[in-house]
């Protein structure tokens, strides 16, 4: 009696450490990436943006008009010769330009929120750091192809399909850069 009782404690012990759940949690040969709802991997936020516009325009216009006469003959040789003349120069040389980059490296966790039909893993995640009583937030969320993810559990965010990123701040050295109320409305009238 006491035998079966030892073997079926093992069979039972042996199925919990084999089932599903239990063996992705403790084997050694198990792939430790994100794979469904709830599983939570690193983003590696590695962007870098350049934008940049040049335009010239230069246009030259010259006109000129010009008439003569001479001395009159006959009975009105008395009235002096005319002459008119008449020219337009235009010149125009306009430049401009414009220029914009931007970077942004960050690290941050992204929980898997949906697994779609196709195996791709919707993901969200945010990070606040405050210091100072100024807050940092930076927020990712988009699609990830499983095959994109390194064995370290890391996506790139160059890899996520429809990547929405976002970087802001709040706090007196933010609010100090944006105009005063007088300000945003002149601007606004003017």
């Amino acid at each position: 009696m006491r035998k079966s009782f030892i073997r079926v404690a093992l069979i039972t012990l042996m199925a919990m450490c084999y089932s599903s759940d239990a063996a992705s949690v403790y084997s050694l040969y198990t792939d430790h990436r994100a794979m469904k709802v709830d599983d939570i991997l690193t983003v590696l936020i590695v962007e870098e943006a350049k934008a940049g516009s040049q335009s010239g325009t230069r246009t030259s216009t010259s006109n000129s008009v010009q008439a003569e006469g001479a001395g009159g003959t006959g009975l009105l040789s008395f009235l002096p010769s005319f002459g008119a003349a008449a020219g337009t120069n235009i010149d125009y040389d306009g430049k401009g330009g414009t220029s914009r980059e931007g970077s942004l490296v960050a690290k941050i966790s992204a929980r898997v929120t949906k697994v779609l039909d196709n195996g791709n893993l919707v993901i969200d995640g945010s990070k606040i750091v405050e210091i100072n009583n100024e807050q940092e937030i930076i927020k990712v969320s988009g699609t990830v192809r499983p095959q994109d993810i390194e064995k370290n559990n890391v996506i790139y965010s160059s890899n996520i399909s429809e990547a929405k990123i976002m970087y802001s701040g709040k706090g007196d050295a933010n609010d100090g850069q944006r105009p005063g109320i007088l300000a945003r409305f002149l601007n606004w009238i003017f």
